[in-house]
C-alpha cells in the first residue's frame, strides 16, 4: 500500500456515508487522537521525554511510594536474601 492509500471495508464506508458521517474528517481526527494518546512524547529528546513522563505520572509515583512505605513490597516476607 502506497503513501496516502487506505483500505477500508467498502460496505462500511458506504454505510457511513449513507448515514451522513464525515468519513474523511473522522479518519483524520481519529488518527490525530490516537497519535496524541499513544505517542505524546513524539519528537522530543530522550531527556525531555523522561522529564515529561515523570511529570505526567508524578501522582501515581507518589501514591506507589506511599503504599510501599505503609505496607512494604509485595512478597517481601518471602524473600530469602
Amino acid at each position: 500500500m502506497g503513501r496516502g492509500e487506505l483500505k477500508i471495508d467498502p460496505r462500511l464506508l458506504d454505510e457511513a456515508r449513507e448515514a451522513g458521517l464525515p468519513v474523511e474528517r473522522m479518519t483524520e481526527q481519529t488518527l490525530r487522537r490516537a497519535l496524541a494518546e499513544y505517542a505524546p512524547y513524539r519528537g522530543l529528546s530522550d531527556e525531555e521525554k523522561a522529564r515529561r513522563w515523570a511529570e505526567d505520572n508524578a501522582e501515581a509515583i507518589k501514591a506507589q511510594r506511599e503504599r510501599i512505605e505503609a505496607y512494604g513490597v509485595f512478597g517481601e516476607d518471602l524473600r530469602t536474601w
